[in-house]
């Protein structure tokens, strides 16, 4: 079983938002899994993806590293390193600026995981021609 609640904020003229991940059976989990694969595989061919995408992502890496027994303070620290702006539409950076995981396997206690500016803001300057 996994329970995933993530709660978003991103910079103030962005509104908050929660998505809650649910899967009950064995072949849900697969599904849920399997997305975060075919995911990989557009960054693999240099796709850049999208906000639900990115989130996505992140919590397939929490979910794997938590079944894995890798502690928290580790998953903080290497989520980092999950994607760069490069691999993200324009905009994402900055909406995901804190992202807030409530997560339960397997009926296991709630484990709480927060990323703080999980993909770095690039330097990125739009001018006008």
């Amino acid at each position: 079983m996994i329970y995933i609640k993530i709660t978003v904020k991103g910079e103030p003229d962005t509104f908050p938002f929660t998505k809650v991940y649910q899967y009950s059976s064995k072949s849900d989990e697969e599904i849920f899994m399997n997305s975060a694969i075919m995911i990989k595989d557009r960054l693999d061919n240099n796709l850049k993806i999208n906000i639900n995408e990115a989130i996505l992502v992140y919590s397939s890496f929490i979910v794997s590293k938590l079944r894995d027994g890798i502690s928290i303070e580790q998953i903080q620290k290497n989520a980092s390193q999950l994607l760069n702006p490069e691999q993200v539409m324009i905009g994402v950076p900055e909406t995901l600026r804190t992202m807030s995981f409530e997560v339960m396997l397997d009926d296991e206690y709630m484990k709480f995981i927060v990323l703080n500016t999980p993909i770095q803001i690039s330097d990125y300057i739009l001018k006008s021609t």
